[in-house]
């Protein structure tokens, strides 16, 4: 791990390589995602189909492609009692949550009878990407679908790579259905966004492309924006903590390896002002890391991406936090409510020595699908907002036109748009 302090010489350009360490920009990537998605936009189906031979070494035929109810059957046969009963409760507070986000449509009316107003409405049609192959990410498919549906959506289509058996995780079967969701779709990668943006015969074309997945995901959500609206552009995943005296060195370790198991490329971050916490920081990782099965994931995560940060104090130590934007922020301080109205950058935010990040990631209730690398600074995390639409309305009677009017025909003619003046000068000049 790299042990920083403010106070070194090349201090700013460290945090500069911290902030942009990944990056979208990546030609030989693009013009690969490119080449996929003018294939799947051409063949549809058989692109698809063809892809999934190619990337992830499974034959399907095209009726293969939906998930039919004789495999979501049988994966309830594969997953435990306890672990049903643990998804449902999942599912239960992450929609408690939720459910305050929503945001109602509103209108109010002026003395002169105009009436303004706005209309909330739920996009119709999404999908949603769920990680897939050799892992199992019910979480995700609970994170996504839940929020679209307090939202209103009528459709939601998943898509999720397949394993060399031509199935799904059981997991991620059995969450959607718990949820009632009906259409998934045995496709990953960028074709499988290809296909959202574009659809194809068994993929329906969607609105809205929502949900995690790794670098040929994120740059194919990115090259299909504006054909459909996407949620963020997200990279690997990271956690950031803040730490004070009172902090347990311990708790912070198991903290970041709950983020370096994730992959190599997972970022950990410590900053605190105080040096004996991150000695103690250090021995720990060192001494936890060899009791995990993903080691090996996790010590090259560390090596590359793990930084133990000293600030000169603790309102150093929080502007240092809100440069970096962290997805996940754990305050691992004495009193963390007295810190939060300082955050301003962060995905998602753990207050206190007893709210690890894993609790977030499945039955906290905030949604876990968060901006990375960060864009924090400008993106939200995933929730009812991203299913929906406003639009602003307003009604105007004759009065009101003859009173005001005059003022829009002024603006009108200052901007040389002759028949805009006009279409106002019509009306008012009406007996």
């Amino acid at each position: 791990m790299r042990i920083i302090t403010t106070q070194q010489s090349n201090f700013a350009g460290e945090i500069a390589r911290l902030i942009d360490r990944f990056s979208l920009a990546d030609e030989e990537i693009e013009e690969k995602v490119k080449a996929i998605i003018q294939r799947v936009r051409q063949e549809g189906d058989q692109a698809l189909l063809d892809y999934s031979r190619q990337f992830d070494g499974v034959s399907l035929t095209q009726e293969e492609l939906l998930v039919s109810e004789a495999e979501i059957e049988e994966a309830y046969k594969l997953v435990r009692d306890d672990e049903i009963a643990a998804m449902k409760l999942s599912i239960v507070r992450i929609r408690e949550f939720h459910r305050h986000q929503k945001n109602t449509s509103w209108f109010y009316f002026e003395e002169n009878g105009t009436v303004l107003g706005q209309l909330i409405t739920p996009i119709e049609r999404v999908g949603l990407y769920v990680p897939g192959g050799k892992a199992a990410y019910p979480s995700s498919v609970i994170m996504a679908v839940v929020p679209a549906q307090i939202a209103g959506v009528k459709e939601i289509v998943i898509t999720s790579p397949p394993g060399r058996d031509k199935k799904l995780s059981p997991y991620t079967l059995v969450a959607s259905d718990l949820l009632g969701v009906k259409k998934i779709v045995k496709v990953g990668g960028a074709q499988a966004i290809a296909a959202l943006a574009y659809g194809s015969e068994t993929v329906p074309r969607v609105e809205k492309i929502a949900g995690p997945g790794n670098i040929f995901v994120t740059i194919a959500k990115k090259l299909v924006f504006g054909v459909v609206d996407v949620d963020m552009l997200a990279g690997p995943s990271e956690v950031l903590i803040l730490a004070d005296s009172s902090a347990n060195p311990e708790y912070v370790a198991a903290d970041m390896l709950s983020q370096a198991e994730h992959d190599e490329r997972a970022t950990t971050i410590l900053v605190t002002a105080e040096d004996s916490i991150i000695q103690e920081v250090e021995r720990q990782i060192a001494i936890q890391v060899e009791q995990l099965p993903r080691r090996q994931i996790a010590s090259r995560s560390l090596q590359d991406y793990g930084y133990l940060i000293r600030a000169a104090d603790l309102d150093g130590a929080i502007d240092l936090v809100n440069q970096l934007a962290a997805e996940h922020l754990i305050l691992a301080v004495e009193n963390p409510f007295s810190i939060l109205p300082k955050i301003r950058n962060a995905g998602s935010i753990f207050l206190g020595h007893f709210t690890p990040e894993t609790i977030g990631d499945y039955l906290a209730g905030p949604n876990h699908v968060l901006p990375t690398c960060g864009t924090a600074r400008f993106f939200s995390s995933l929730g009812v907002d991203t299913f929906c639409k406003r639009s602003g309305f307003t009604h105007w009677t004759r009065s009101s036109l003859k009173e005001l009017g005059p003022m829009a025909i002024t603006l009108a003619e200052i901007e040389g748009l002759a028949a805009h003046a006009e279409a106002v000068r019509r009306r008012v000049s009406e007996d």
